[in-house]
């Protein structure tokens, strides 16, 4: 199985707001970098988005080492609180409803398919993968103002 690197990004201006996402892919000596933005969303829908495209990009089963900056993606996924949310018809344990379920039964789709790894990452910190993932969000963002 090959072993893939992802880094995700989602930027919001205003909340909601324009929005953008990036994500960067690794394997071997390969890279690719992917973006793209929506006119009105939020903050959280471009963090999914960036994973979602990311993983969407993928061929095969891969192991993916997730890299990501949002607590929201990656606790949700790694202590399967998504998961839980889904079983209760995307209600969380508070009985709130839970915010974006079809970004999540997407993701959630994806993620069964590789075999995932996470990795939360201080955002605007020393990470190069991190902080080009932001660039390439807020850029896209800033093409909806």
């Amino acid at each position: 199985m090959k072993t893939v690197t992802i880094y995700t990004d989602g930027a919001c201006s205003g909340n909601p707001g324009p929005g953008g996402w990036g994500a960067v892919l690794m394997y071997e000596e390969h890279k690719k970098e992917i973006s793209g933005g929506e006119a009105q969303t939020t903050n959280n829908r471009m963090e999914l988005t960036a994973v979602i495209e990311a993983l969407s990009c993928l061929k095969q089963p891969c192991r993916v080492e997730l890299w990501s900056d949002s607590k929201y993606v990656i606790d949700a996924l790694e202590k399967g609180w998504a998961v839980g949310w889904r079983k209760r018809g995307w209600v969380k344990s508070d009985k709130k409803p839970a915010l974006n379920p079809d970004l999540w039964e997407r993701l959630l789709e994806l993620a069964a398919v590789h075999e995932l790894h996470y990795h939360w990452v201080k955002g605007h910190a020393e990470n190069e993968f991190n902080n080009r993932c932001d660039e390439m969000a807020v850029a896209e963002s800033r093409k909806f103002k």
